[in-house]
C-alpha cells in the first residue's frame, strides 16, 4: 500500500496536494485497491462551486461504486479528461496520472483540518481491522 507523505487526506480516502494556489484531488491507493478495477469516473463540471465534504463525483469499478468527496471548498478549475478514455489510470497511478480534479480553494485554512500521512495510515489500519 502506497502512502504519499506530500499530500493530505480525508478519512473517506481522498487526497489533496497543494500546487501553487490550486489543490489537486484524487483517491488514495488504499481506496483504489479496495474498489478494484476502475471502469468509470464521474466528475463535476469545470466552474462548479463545491463545499468541503460535499460529494463531487463517483468512481465505479467492476466490484463497487464509491462516492468522492471534496477535501476543500472552492471552484473546480480542471478535471482529468484522460480518465474518460482511461479510467484505469486511477488504479495504475492514484497519486500521479490518476488524479481527478483541481480546485481553486475558497478557504485555504481548510487545509489544516485534513489528515497528515501518519493520521491517515492509522485511519486505514483501524478501518481494515473492523
Amino acid at each position: 500500500m502506497e502512502f504519499d507523505p506530500n499530500v493530505r487526506y480525508l478519512e473517506t480516502h481522498e487526497w489533496a496536494r497543494k500546487d501553487d494556489d490550486e489543490v489537486i484531488v484524487g483517491i488514495s491507493d488504499y481506496a483504489q485497491s479496495t474498489l478494484s478495477d476502475v471502469v468509470y469516473v464521474e466528475l463535476p463540471e469545470v466552474g462548479e462551486a463545491i463545499s468541503k465534504g460535499d460529494q463531487l463525483g463517483v468512481v465505479e469499478s467492476v466490484k463497487a461504486a464509491g462516492d468522492v468527496y471534496a477535501p476543500m471548498s472552492g471552484e473546480v478549475v480542471a478535471v482529468n479528461e484522460a480518465l474518460e478514455d482511461a479510467p484505469e489510470l486511477v488504479n495504475q497511478s492514484p497519486f500521479g496520472d490518476g488524479w481527478l480534479l483541481r480546485i481553486k480553494p475558497s478557504d485555504p485554512g481548510e487545509w489544516d483540518s485534513l489528515l497528515d500521512v501518519k493520521a491517515y495510515k492509522k485511519a486505514t489500519e483501524d478501518e481494515a481491522s473492523e
